[in-house]
């Protein structure tokens, strides 16, 4: 196990956000919100390929016919694949909202949530596309919607709603996605912090980035079992990756940050990778 933290991309991503490990390129596809971009990064040489979309962009998801399917700000669309076109419409009256964090879960639904642009409380939903490319609005009542993992049963699905500085869970049902009996797993209230983007790996313990403590949590059934610091106090977000998926990707951010904390935080935007000793588990992909 090596903790030592690696810079793959010095890449100065203004809210670099959702990394999924691309089995299908070898490749680590993350995004920058508000480039708004789609990077598509070889983690061996830190080369990396973007792909330009037209609204602000807030997850991306490999696609079993190709390309991605992305959560931009007016709905769900396919990139990367021909000219990017938009699936499906989600209702955002004003455009005062854009899509933040999503997942695919094990059968392929693409699961993505919402923030208020002026992080208004409760104005933000989770919302779940099937693989028929309808859309289910599944949560409303959310201010900050971010990580999200499923158990390796598929009976458990994880949820963070940012600002209230928990790990939720839910009773999942793989045939149908309904979930239920919403309970607290971590409470993460007393320390430093809001807990962002999230990732699960082969032993069940939860990966968390921690926006505003510069480090990324282990929690194991509902413990803190390790805490890897970074040299940014805003992580975004978490994801097992390399060809043995023994490689913890982080991405992080410089919204928000003044001008003297980004010269004490020039790597603030990069793209980080730890080696943690465990392995994660393959992306789930589209349909």
């Amino acid at each position: 196990m090596s903790t030592d933290v690696e810079v793959v991309v010095a890449a100065e991503a203004e809210l670099g956000e959702g990394p999924v490990w691309d089995g299908r390129t070898n490749r680590l596809v993350w995004v920058d919100i508000m480039g708004p971009s789609i990077h598509q990064t070889d983690v061996r040489t830190g080369r990396t390929d973007s792909i330009a979309v037209p609204l602000h962009v807030g997850a991306v998801v490999p696609r079993a016919l190709g390309g991605y399917v992305a959560a931009l700000q007016d709905g769900f669309w396919v990139v990367g694949d021909g000219p990017s076109r938009r699936l499906t419409e989600v209702p955002n009256p004003g455009g005062k909202l854009r899509f933040n964090d999503g997942k695919c879960d094990p059968v392929g639904r693409f699961w993505a949530g919402t923030i208020a642009y002026d992080a208004a409380a409760g104005a933000a939903s989770l919302y779940c596309l099937d693989t028929d490319e309808t859309v289910t609005h599944v949560l409303d009542g959310i201010t900050i919607s971010n990580g999200l993992a499923w158990s390796r049963d598929g009976d458990t699905m994880f949820y963070i709603d940012s600002p209230t500085k928990r790990i939720d869970a839910f009773n999942f049902t793989l045939s149908t996605g309904a979930i239920s009996d919403r309970r607290t797993v971590v409470d993460l209230s007393a320390g430093i912090g809001e807990p962002d983007g999230m990732t699960i790996d082969a032993e069940g313990g939860l990966w968390v980035a921690v926006w505003g403590a510069g480090a990324v949590h282990r929690y194991v059934f509902g413990r803190l079992d390790r805490v890897l610091k970074l040299p940014v106090s805003q992580p975004t977000s978490c994801a097992f990756g390399g060809t043995d998926l023994d490689e913890l990707y982080v991405t992080s951010a410089w919204k928000g940050l003044s001008k003297s904390e980004r010269n004490e935080q020039p790597l603030a935007g990069a793209l980080f990778r730890v080696r943690p000793g465990v392995r994660g588990v393959a992306a789930h992909v589209y349909g």
